[in-house]
């Protein structure tokens, strides 16, 4: 990825104006040094410019490093194709990163690896090819072993589930799926702990709203009464479609639906719908905080351009370093205009 050339695109500015801020950047520079002191370097691009450019590129560079990382990681594996690796590096985002590596990041111990270190993957395997010609619970049977602790064939068919479950929820296309839809069609919702207590969150105590409307100032508040114990915040999703998209994707033949089934809803319920909510209002307190934080700028802005006070004599004072100190006086009789 061409950073600069990306982030030109964004800010809508010339090119030699990124490489110049990159440039004073990487050198140490402060965005409010080079705003004020160095208009003439980067073609007077202003705070907020600059505040934009300097988010952008340590994300973009953030990215970066992690596609390098995520590429390293798989082929030491042995499981990088051309396909996974164009994909990488295509990738806008690091959740979108992330989801492509979830399969093959190392991971701690789970229902599924305990399930693959007893062998049953092969049953899981067996079960998703859909070529059952007899009741599974018979092919489960086969995998029965007092040495690897599996007892009878309902828990070789429980831990096969297991590893399905965990199939479905690593499958980069499902996340997005799942993800895009509850932005779209999802519900932020407050509800009291106790209706009957009296709180500053009591508007919050029976709240729906949909995610992708949701104010900046009301998720903060909601962030608040849940962090004081007030509130329990959920986002809820559109769980039955998410769950029949789930099952049109992976069922093939009726013999063994009701098993994937289980194990798309177990995927969902366990996996899948946590982490897409952690990660939709993490998103959501991200851009309220910044909202917050540009909406405190404006009107400090407004308090600090308001006229000297009325009657003094007001002295202000700017510090440089290159053009020496300014100093400007304005009488009591002044009248800002």
């Amino acid at each position: 990825m061409d950073i600069i050339q990306k982030i030109k695109e964004e800010l809508q500015v010339e090119k030699w104006q990124v490489e110049a801020a990159v440039k004073l950047i990487d050198e140490g520079n402060t965005i409010p040094f080079i705003s004020r002191y160095r208009k003439e370097v980067t073609g007077s691009l202003n705070d907020e410019q600059l505040r934009n450019l300097d988010e952008r590129l340590t994300y973009l560079r953030s990215l970066e490093d992690k596609k390098e990382q995520v590429l390293k990681s798989i082929e030491e594996q042995g499981k990088l194709t051309d396909e996974l690796k164009e994909k990488i590096l295509a990738a806008q985002t690091l959740v979108v990163v992330e989801d492509l590596y979830r399969p093959y990041r190392p991971k701690r111990k789970t229902r599924a690896s305990i399930a693959k270190e007893k062998g049953l993957e092969p049953l899981a395997e067996y079960i998703l090819r859909q070529e059952a010609t007899e009741p599974v619970l018979n092919e489960a049977a086969k995998y029965v072993s007092e040495e690897k602790e599996v007892k009878t064939p309902e828990e070789a068919l429980q831990g096969a589930q297991d590893i399905i479950a965990e199939m479905i929820s690593d499958d980069a296309d499902h996340r997005l799926y799942i993800r895009n839809i509850t932005v779209e069609e999802g519900i932020v919702t407050g509800t009291a702990k106790d209706e009957k207590a009296q709180s500053v969150y009591e508007m919050y105590y029976n709240f729906e709203e949909p995610v992708k409307k949701i104010a900046g100032h009301r998720v903060l508040a909601l962030n608040r009464g849940e962090a004081e114990k007030v509130l329990t915040v959920k986002v809820n999703a559109p769980e039955e479609r998410i769950l029949r998209y789930l099952e049109k994707k992976l069922i093939t033949k009726e013999n063994t639906t009701p098993v994937i089934c289980a194990a798309v809803e177990d995927s969902y319920d366990r996996l899948i719908a946590p982490a897409i909510e952690r990660e939709i209002r993490n998103d959501l307190t991200e851009k309220a905080e910044d909202g917050a934080i540009n909406v405190f700028g404006k009107n400090l802005e407004q308090q600090l351009l308001q006229p000297p006070i009325a009657g003094k004599v007001v002295l202000g004072w700017d510090p440089a370093f290159r053009t020496g100190c300014k100093l400007a006086v304005v009488d009591k009789c002044w009248i800002r205009k």
